[in-house]
């Protein structure tokens, strides 16, 4: 990797995006987005415990903002991530995951939220996880619904956000 190489970047840009335009999102934006999701680390190399899903279709993305009352903000790309409902592993996978998916949308100047809530809601309707093509022993985690920003989101300074110790 070369020197100059730095994530932090896209990483410091990304913030919640709840309002989105109607506009699809590009397929070779897709394709990035499907890349950093298949780039995330994973607990001891259990790659089978989690699987992502993405939603262009329009009338599925409806149905699932019926079901989450309206958790996924109208985005026209919802990237499910979905995991093993046994699995020690799965549900950190998937936040792994969805991170790389929001840094990458916030590299293409995508707007991202991550939404529990929604994928919560989602798992108590076992007939819409089987129209995505989710096996019975999965539910969903998260889902990241992605599009172009409505409006820009608003600056924030991150940089003593968390308590950090260093020794």
């Amino acid at each position: 990797m070369e020197r100059g190489f730095t994530m932090l970047k896209a990483i410091a840009q990304r913030r919640s995006v709840r309002k989105f335009l109607a506009e699809p999102v590009d397929p070779h934006e897709v394709d990035e987005l499907a890349a950093a999701f298949q780039a995330a680390p994973c607990g001891m190399h259990k790659t089978e415990v989690l699987r992502g899903v993405i939603v262009t279709d329009q009338q599925l993305r409806q149905e699932i903002e019926q079901v989450s009352n309206n958790a996924c903000y109208g985005a026209p790309l919802l990237f499910i991530l979905a995991v093993q409902k046994d699995s020690p592993f799965g549900e950190r996978d998937a936040s792994v995951a969805a991170e790389n998916v929001m840094v990458q949308a916030a590299g293409l100047s995508l707007g991202s939220v991550y939404v529990m809530s929604g994928a919560m809601a989602l798992n108590k309707h076992p007939e819409l996880l089987k129209k995505l093509g989710l096996p019975t022993d999965f539910q969903a985690a998260v889902i990241v619904p992605v599009g172009k920003p409505a409006e820009a989101p608003a600056a924030e300074d991150r940089i003593q956000r968390y308590q950090l110790i260093r020794k």
